[in-house]
């Protein structure tokens, strides 16, 4: 701790890197109950705190080592960060970044002066090309988290937040993916404040210091979820490892619904919209507070980077009002008559309807899919449900299917009468060109597809929702071919949904 505590004091950083403000989130606390206050890496100038642990990095380079020039591989803000401090400190810089890396985050790179160098389709193909010709031309490799320099870099954060608060807050909330980040802060809280909590928030699809926790060792995990791409590691680093199980409280897992609230938390106070690896913290406070209520406390989280893709905007505040349990998704049986549609609405009542599907398919009964907005959250819910069962209405919930959510609210259909042998899977696979084509050639044509839905998300994944007509004797077959395509997938065929809206009787 005393090595990384003077490693921290004399971190260069503020030659790139500004002072960020601690500003109290004060429409968040008045809701919470709690002091809420943002630490606000976003606010830096390539919008996130990497800038600080790779300037910190490359000034600590010698002479001969800044005259071979610096590599790294990145596919977004660890890339700005070395290439602007690069270009301060007049050192070459190339950056590999996977083939597929949005436009505005390359051309944000070669604006700062770097070279870039395009290389595989994921991080890991990036990241073995970057050690390649960091070993064949001698560039010096500045990795995104896992060296002390860049370690203590980002631990100048911890400094500043104590020195901005009159008194230590009781927690303080970070996002981890490598685990660079919370490694510095912790380090450097700890060894003046160790009652002050740290507290690391991962998303549930990418929790590679949890699992490392778990095995007492780092692991890799076999796949990790790209929503929030500022965290998608696969593996965290062997020292900001050691860090971590030494300083690091506890882990929350936090869900995509809940990290698309907290953008909007975020934005509702500062009118800033950070990305979803920026919102992680906060996110994390909420979940943290539904299992540790009380009252009057000071919390800080570390907003730390606000580089979001605009394309990625509209599924974001899709999904935030379910995760703020602000809107249900409900399928109501209501009779088939005259008059049945106002009795439902009636019983609703002032409530704001956010969406309202329909489809005849008998003389006696109508399924509908509607979404209401709530303003009392999960109680709300419960008492909207209970008074459509009091009117006799049978009901529903499907908040929280993921199938009724990212394909079923945006599909027009229904039923069909005489289908046979239908059974029904989502697939999830990453989202490049060409992709959709691909699976369809994968999933051939031995069987007949009878429904298909498909969601593009600008760079999280592609999603599919596709119904095939498989006969019972050749059900083994076909499990057998999905498990050779090498998609994630899930059988819908149960899921209720299905059963009211697109299958059979």
């Amino acid at each position: 701790m005393d090595d990384y505590l003077e490693r921290i004091l004399k971190a260069s950083v503020y030659d790139v890197a500004i002072e960020t403000p601690l500003e109290p989130a004060r429409r968040l606390s008045e809701r919470l109950g709690e002091c809420v206050l943002f630490k606000r890496e976003d606010l830096q100038p390539v919008f996130s705190f990497k800038l600080r642990g790779a300037y910190n990095r490359i000034s600590h380079l010698t002479a001969d080592e800044r005259a071979c020039g610096v590599i790294a591989s990145s596919a977004g803000n660890h890339a700005q960060g070395v290439a602007l401090a690069a270009r301060r400190l007049g050192t070459r810089a190339v950056i590999v970044m996977p083939t597929l890396t949005p436009s505005i985050k390359v051309q944000a790179v070669e604006a700062l002066g770097a070279e870039i160098l395009l290389h595989g389709e994921t991080y890991d193909d990036a990241y073995a090309e970057a050690r390649r010709q960091a070993d064949a031309a001698g560039f010096v490799f500045i990795h995104p988290f896992d060296d002390p320099d860049v370690i203590a870099g980002q631990g100048t954060i911890g400094m500043e937040i104590l020195r901005q608060r009159p008194t230590p807050p009781e927690t303080i909330f970070v996002p981890i993916g490598g685990g660079g980040l919370m490694a510095g802060i912790a380090c450097y809280v700890k060894s003046l404040y160790p009652e002050v909590r740290m507290i690391g928030v991962e998303p549930r699809e990418a929790a590679s210091m949890q699992a490392a926790l778990a095995a007492g060792e780092p692991v890799t995990l076999p796949e990790v979820g790209i929503f929030a791409d500022g965290v998608a590691v696969r593996r965290v680093g062997d020292e900001t490892f050691r860090l971590c199980r030494r300083y690091v409280d506890e882990i929350v897992l936090v869900s995509t619904d809940e990290i698309c609230a907290a953008i909007r938390d975020i934005f509702e106070d500062t009118r800033t919209l950070v990305e979803p690896a920026g919102a992680l913290a906060v996110a994390g406070l909420k979940r943290w507070l539904a299992d540790n209520p009380g009252q009057g406390r000071c919390h800080v989280t570390v907003n730390c980077g606000a580089n979001v893709n605009f394309d990625r905007l509209k599924h974001i505040a899709e999904r935030a009002d379910i995760g703020e349990q602000r809107e249900a998704l409900l399928a109501v049986e209501i009779p088939e008559r005259p008059g049945a549609f106002r009795a439902f609405c009636e019983t609703i009542g002032r409530r704001n309807v956010t969406e309202f599907n329909y489809r005849y398919a008998d003389t006696t009964t109508a399924r509908i899919f509607v979404g209401v907005a709530l303003s009392r959250g999960a109680a709300e819910k419960a008492e909207l449900i209970a008074a459509l069962q009091g009117q006799g209405y049978a009901v529903t919930d499907l908040s929280d299917s993921e199938l009724a959510k990212l394909h079923l609210r945006h599909m027009v259909g229904g039923h069909a009468p005489g289908l046979r042998d239908e059974v029904l899977f989502r697939f999830q696979f990453p989202e490049r060109p060409g992709a959709l084509l691909r699976f369809l050639r994968a999933i051939g044509d031995r069987w007949n597809i009878s429904l298909f839905h498909y969601r593009n998300h600008g760079s999280d994944y592609g999603r599919v929702l596709a119904g095939v007509q498989v006969p019972s004797a050749d059900r083994d077959a076909f499990e057998s071919h999905l498990a050779h395509l090498g998609y994630a997938h899930w059988d819908e065929t149960a899921d209720p949904a299905y059963r009211l809206f697109l299958g059979q009787h």
